[in-house]
């Protein structure tokens, strides 16, 4: 029995589709719109909400941190009342109802609070947290969209390749079908290149349905519904990793990584939490001062009717704890544990960011070393498929062993790929663990995309 056969038939002698063609193809199908990373890294600005949750809460910590400023400025307020009462003296047979009203002015000044003083110190450094913090927000994104970018590049590229594959399989199932039917070969070698096309589609289903959800992604993390996103250039030159130290990148920001910028503030306010603690002994002094205008009944004999009466005052008040039930001696002790806390946290966060930049060093060398070893591994599978076709058509080598050939050599081209776009992303990665990651840096990546 002859195995079934594909709908094409391609020449035995014909060789395979070019795999640069079959890329151009798919380019020119999506290339008219196509965008870069920085700006789809823009237009995810606008439209993540992870991001824009991220930056309201930035503004909320601003607001918030200006608010302990009011500790240290004037206060006033304006109160004013109104009753009726009505008043007997049984002594002199005498009743009188009247009305009052009463308008008060009062306003005070501190003068000397030093816990508000330490409280408006804490927020100032809170203002620097609450900036880290979106620091780490805005590189967080830049990464999920450089992820989401190179995902689908990756999916439309393994696309690519198996249906350059089965492009591939197809021609080989054909050549063993003709010489089948000439008597030249067994069905064995119909029914292996059969199989080998079944799975090969099998393949390009998977693949097909693995870049829909990839595109997905990007699509809902940018908020548009066409996104393309353009492929590397070829021949694909990926830059050289400099500084090549990993102590370089450990010692290239030290200062201003947004983790260490918390973790230090955070130490700093809790320093100045102790001295708040400790101030819980010292006195306070405010300048107070008002003006009350009264109307109502007179209540002095004999004067009659109704008396107006203005009042104005105007003085220092002093308040000085003198004991509260070693409350403030425990809060003190509270407070220096929570300080050698916040300290223990430092140091952890410099020994983290140490690892992570080491780490991510490590494995964008790694991930060069890897791009290297298969660029030679390309060569060596298609130069592997080259003498195994030929020697298929002499006679010397089985139809198997060009299938074999040909998927080592696609997924060789697969592996390849997505090596270069790990190189990229762990790039990445290396400068956001080292807290310099910018922007800026998406527009290097754009100068290696296809125009």
């Amino acid at each position: 029995m002859k195995a079934a056969s594909p709908a094409r038939k391609p020449s035995a002698n014909r060789p395979l589709f070019p795999l640069a063609v079959v890329l151009a193809l798919g380019s020119l199908a999506t290339g008219a719109q196509a965008q870069s990373l920085a700006q789809l890294y823009e237009a995810a600005r606008g439209f993540d909400a992870a991001y824009l949750a991220a930056r309201s809460q930035h503004d909320a910590s601003l607001a918030q941190a200006a608010q302990a400023r009011a500790g240290l400025l004037p206060q006033a307020g304006l109160a004013a009342a109104a009753g009726w009462a009505r008043s007997e003296i049984n002594a002199v047979g005498v009743s009188r109802t009247g009305n009052n009203q009463s308008t008060t002015l009062s306003a005070s000044q501190p003068l000397y609070r030093p816990v508000n003083k330490l409280t408006n110190d804490q927020a100032e450094l809170t203002v620097d947290i609450a900036q880290a913090r979106l620091t780490q927000a805005e590189q967080d994104l830049i990464l999920r969209t450089s992820q989401a970018y190179f995902d689908v590049l990756a999916a439309q590229d393994t696309l690519a390749f198996v249906r350059a594959q089965k492009t591939a399989v197809a021609e080989q199932l054909a050549a063993a079908q003709r010489n089948f039917e000439v008597g030249t070969t067994t069905v064995t070698d119909s029914r292996e290149a059969q199989a080998r096309y079944d799975l090969v589609l099998a393949q390009e289903i998977a693949a097909e349905n693995d870049l829909r959800v990839k595109q997905l992604a990007l699509n809902q993390l940018v908020g548009r519904t066409d996104v393309s996103p353009k492929p590397l250039a070829a021949p694909v030159a990926l830059p050289e990793l400099l500084p090549a130290d990993p102590q370089a990148w450990v010692d290239r920001h030290p200062d201003s990584h947004p983790g260490i910028v918390q973790a230090t503030r955070n130490l700093e306010i809790a320093q100045l939490e102790t001295q708040k603690a400790e101030a819980g002994h010292k006195p306070t002094l405010d300048l107070v001062g008002q003006y009350q205008v009264a109307r109502g009944p007179s209540t002095t004999l004999p004067i009659a009717g109704n008396v107006r009466t203005n009042t104005a005052s105007v003085g220092l008040q002093f308040n000085l704890p003198l004991f509260a039930g070693y409350a403030i001696q425990n809060r003190v002790k509270e407070t220096l544990a929570l300080e050698e806390k916040a300290r223990a946290d430092l140091e952890a966060a410099r020994r983290n960011i140490d690892l992570s930049i080491r780490s991510a060093y490590l494995g964008v060398v790694s991930g060069q070393g890897q791009v290297r070893a298969l660029q030679a591994a390309e060569a060596s599978s298609q130069s592997a498929l080259d003498a195994n076709r030929l020697g298929y058509q002499v006679g010397v080598r089985i139809n198997i062993d060009v299938l074999n050939a040909q998927s080592q050599l696609f997924q060789t081209k697969r592996d390849l790929a997505q090596a270069r776009y790990n190189v990229l992303l762990g790039s990445l990665r290396l400068r956001q663990a080292s807290g310099a990651l910018l922007p800026a840096d998406l527009q290097t990546i754009d100068t290696l995309l296809a125009p």
